[in-house]
């Protein structure tokens, strides 16, 4: 069982229309033309709690802060730019940026404005995500504010059920004596334990945490096809499946390994199940390799609550 999420800022973008706009854009503030935009008050980002739990925040880019960020990433990759019949870096900005790209200019323009536009809305909204936000283009138009929605979540409510009773359930039955023979002490099936915690506990995961560790767990699986030789079509052909049968098993996958984790935490925090420094340093000592080492060094947050995890699990099945 895999607990850690890998929670891995990712921003769609679209393409197409939207690269012809900013080419647009480009050329007007090329000629030191751009639109003049109408003053008015800022947008304030609106927030909606969908039915699931996921958050929808719906963030809006002036026009003006466009322009005005637009203006200087073009002057930035300008002076980055080598062009025939000038010494590196020292084009005039107008020649220089007649060689840029539009896609990185727009890329980096909302490098600099989203990120912002999203921490201040958390902080207006006194929001508290539990993981990096979905980006979704909303609307992009020449001459007008951007529009973006940024999906996320926070930790959803968690009743853990009976779950010592259940559990007891399940490791009862490797505590029988067979009159005539030994007392052995044999662990129940680690499979058998998650179901009987799983089993009566409640927790709605929200719909973006399961897409985002659904394509996780796709994307490693086609890292493994990819490492047998096969073709996406290939191994779907061997395993008798379709494509969207495929995203619903994942889909089903990642809900109930979020669910596990959740309902963990939750039985760590009643239990009062806590990790000690010498714990994190054993762990990191028993790295397979300098690589592993150096990754549990810098995730000793994450580790700390796969331990953490781990030592719950160790609890219940010792019931």
């Amino acid at each position: 069982m895999d607990f850690l999420l890998a929670w891995k800022h990712k921003i769609l973008y679209n393409s197409g229309k939207e690269c012809e706009i900013l080419s647009l854009f480009l050329i007007k503030l090329m000629a030191k033309e751009p639109t003049t935009p109408e003053k008015k008050a800022p947008t304030k980002p609106t927030v909606e709690r969908q039915a699931d739990g996921t958050i929808k925040i719906t963030l809006t880019l002036s026009q003006e802060a466009i322009a005005t960020t637009g203006t200087a990433v073009i002057d930035h990759l300008a002076k980055q730019t080598n062009v025939a019949g000038f010494r590196p870096g020292k084009a005039p900005t107008e020649v220089a940026a007649s060689h840029l790209n539009p896609e990185a200019i727009r890329e980096e323009i909302l490098k600099r404005l989203l990120p912002q536009a999203y921490m201040e809305a958390v902080e207006e909204h006194k929001l508290k995500p539990i993981m990096n936000p979905k980006m979704q283009v909303e609307k992009i138009e020449e001459g007008k504010d951007w529009i973006f929605n940024a999906l996320t979540a926070e930790m959803p409510e968690v009743n853990p059920g009976s779950y010592k009773k259940n559990v007891q359930g399940v490791t009862a039955k490797s505590k029988i004596v067979i009159p005539g023979k030994e007392e052995a002490s044999k662990k129940p099936p680690l499979e058998e334990v998650m179901k009987a915690i799983l089993s009566d506990a409640k927790v709605q995961v929200p719909a973006v945490l399961i897409d985002q560790e659904a394509d996780r767990l796709l994307s490693q699986l086609l890292n493994d096809i990819k490492r047998l030789g096969l073709s996406l079509d290939q191994y779907l052909g061997t395993t008798n499946r379709k494509p969207e049968d495929l995203r619903l098993e994942y889909a089903k996958r990642a809900e109930e390994d979020i669910k596990l984790e959740f309902v963990l935490q939750k039985i760590a925090e009643l239990e009062k199940v806590t990790v000690e420094e010498k714990e994190i340093e054993e762990a990191i000592t028993k790295a397979k390799d300098p690589a592993e080492r150096q990754s549990m060094e810098a995730n000793r947050y994450l580790l700390a609550g796969i331990l953490r995890q781990q030592k719950t699990l160790d609890l219940l099945m010792n019931l």
